[in-house]
């Protein structure tokens, strides 16, 4: 059983009937948010070409450049200059990703004791930090060039309580500390 049809017949009702809700008043995932920044790789014109196709190969999906809007000297940025990458999934990308990132991804960790309660936000949304790309069974490691890591947000709809949203994603089969 595809985990959105596990959500869907199983997940979804279990709740409704433990915290006495009707299903549509639970969260809901709306979509998956994986964004990249390139500041020590901004030089580099051939990381950043590396860059954008591993993250392609990951997510299934060509990402949007993400672009300075000021400059600050301090930082040898200027105005206009790519600083990141983002790729927004939703739908049946967004349930394969979250498979892999469940049952491959997250295993595959050094020292991985289950992700940190603290990565709620007050919305209710799961936020990831990976610090390699190589985790990934897509990504070869004989072919990487440069190691670098990205943000994942899981972003929910509905109420905005963490309660719901911590057992919502435990349910999807995310282990927590």
């Amino acid at each position: 059983m595809r985990l959105s049809e596990k959500v869907n017949k199983e997940i979804l009702p279990k709740m409704a009937s433990e915290f006495k809700r009707s299903q549509m008043s639970l969260p809901r995932l709306s979509k998956v948010v994986v964004t990249v920044g390139v500041g020590p790789f901004m030089e580099k014109k051939d990381s950043m070409e590396a860059i954008e196709k591993e993250l392609t190969q990951i997510t299934g999906q060509k990402p949007k450049y993400t672009i300075a809007k000021k400059s600050i000297s301090g930082f040898k940025l200027r105005e206009g200059q790519t600083v990141g990458f983002q790729v927004t999934l939703r739908s049946r990308k967004m349930w394969d990703f979250i498979e892999r990132l469940n049952s491959v991804v997250l295993p595959r960790l050094r020292d991985f004791d289950g992700v940190s309660t603290k990565s709620f936000d007050r919305s209710g949304n799961l936020s990831l930090a990976v610090r390699e790309q190589i985790i990934f069974p897509e990504i070869k490691a004989d072919e990487v060039k440069e190691n670098w890591g990205m943000g994942i947000t899981l972003a929910l709809n509905g109420p905005q309580e963490i309660e719901l949203s911590k057992y919502y994603f435990k349910e999807m089969g995310f282990v927590f500390k």
